[in-house]
């Protein structure tokens, strides 16, 4: 059985993390922590024992001051049936093995217990990604990996059942922030600890006309009235809970009560039959 590649290359990504650190843009974690704070509020329970994972925990500990702050570790330092709440706070999208994170997740959790992440989704610098694939095409006539994949929604909403949660809702809030030129973009990236992490990434310097060309082509292509370039930011939501018999169960095969037909006011038909005109 052979080892799947890699996507992230774990090292750099620590690189990253630990240069933003100085000086670090955390205005889309902050954003995040306020949804968090409105999504735990409508579950309407009280959580004593929260934990976060994460690598930035300030605007996550305003929220839930009391949590326990778990490093964005391959090997989550997690303690089984130790919380009633675990938050993946904007770090998912970097693993190697989501599904092994959100499973180390639901170890974590006592029956009954919440789990949230929230993570770049599919849609995330796609203006980025455009300008800078046709940048490298027309200067080089090829292309490297320079911004990370990130899952759909649909694809990530799977993850939770597969990590052996139960009542899985995924859904995304799609972010648009301007700035005064694509270069700011990509000063932000770095103070967010987003810059390129990736394990197939070129390891030399990448050529300046590369660079020209995509800021160029970035700027035509999605600027705004006022003259500033927009990014988009789209920031799924994943949400499962540690299974109880005290949960809401889909019925049985067979076991409705009442037929649909009755329901929509009109005739059942054998399979094959026309309805009358």
């Amino acid at each position: 059985m052979t080892t799947p590649p890699q996507l992230t290359d774990r090292a750099a990504l620590l690189r990253n993390r630990s240069r933003a650190a100085a000086d670090p843009a955390l205005f889309l974690h902050e954003d995040a922590a306020v949804e968090l704070e409105e999504r735990l509020n409508e579950v309407n329970r009280t959580f004593t024992d929260p934990a976060i994972v994460t690598n930035f925990p300030g605007p996550w500990q305003k929220i839930l001051p009391g949590a326990k702050i778990v490093a964005d570790d391959e090997l989550l330092d997690l303690t089984p049936g130790a919380h009633d709440l675990v938050v993946h706070a904007m770090c998912l999208h970097w693993a190697n093995d989501p599904v092994g994170q959100i499973v180390q997740c639901a170890r974590a959790l006592r029956p009954d217990g919440l789990f949230l992440a929230v993570m770049f989704g599919g849609q995330t610098l796609s203006e980025l990604r455009a300008a800078l694939a046709e940048a490298e095409a027309a200067v080089t006539g090829g292309l490297s990996p320079r911004v990370l994949p990130m899952g759909e929604i649909r694809d990530l909403g799977a993850l939770l059942q597969r990590g052996g949660l139960a009542l899985p809702v995924a859904d995304s809030v799609l972010r648009k922030v301007t700035y005064a030129d694509p270069l700011r973009l990509l000063a932000d990236l770095r103070a967010m600890g987003e810059a390129n992490a990736l394990a197939a990434r070129r390891r030399n310097f990448t050529p300046r006309a590369v660079i020209t060309e995509a800021m160029r082509r970035y700027a035509q292509a999605f600027s705004e009235p006022d003259g500033r370039v927009r990014a988009s930011f789209d920031m799924v939501w994943l949400t499962g809970w540690k299974p109880h018999e005290s949960q809401q169960k889909p019925l049985r095969p067979g076991s409705a009560m009442q037929r649909l037909a009755d329901a929509l006011n009109t005739c059942e038909l054998p399979s094959g039959d026309k309805a009358p005109k």
